[in-house]
């Protein structure tokens, strides 16, 4: 499978933006899908995920209420709606997704459980 992030670039405090993340060459349907997000100098972190059941979804605790994570199992698209951006939100996102036992699985909030990595667009958030 292969990953597509786009939608990036420079954003004002307090503004929005949505990245869009694009797989091809394999089942997406049969996949979690994670955003991640790597500032400079520092590791990358969980943002969000959102399990095969598109009901199933997890936040991490600075992004809970301000992003929202989707799919589009159609278009092999996933979405990261990113609100209220706050300068602490500057980074690079990725995209990954990996697979979980069943349907009803909650997706995972570990890098490592993620098989397949996009190339990550870059959100820059000025004051």
């Amino acid at each position: 499978v292969q990953l597509q992030a786009s939608g990036g670039g420079l954003v004002q405090a307090g503004g929005s933006v949505r990245l869009t993340c694009t797989a091809s060459g394999g089942t997406f349907s049969d996949l979690a899908v994670g955003w991640f997000r790597q500032a400079p100098g520092k590791e990358r972190d969980f943002v969000t995920a959102i399990g095969r059941n598109t009901a199933i979804t997890t936040y991490g605790a600075s992004v809970k209420g301000r992003f929202t994570i989707s799919r589009d199992n159609a278009k092999n698209t996933a979405y990261l709606q990113m609100s209220s951006l706050q300068t602490e939100d500057t980074a690079v996102y990725y995209c990954a997704a990996g697979r979980v036992p069943n349907y009803n699985s909650a997706p995972h909030t570990d890098k490592a459980k993620y098989d397949y990595w996009g190339q990550g667009t870059l959100v820059t958030v000025s004051s």
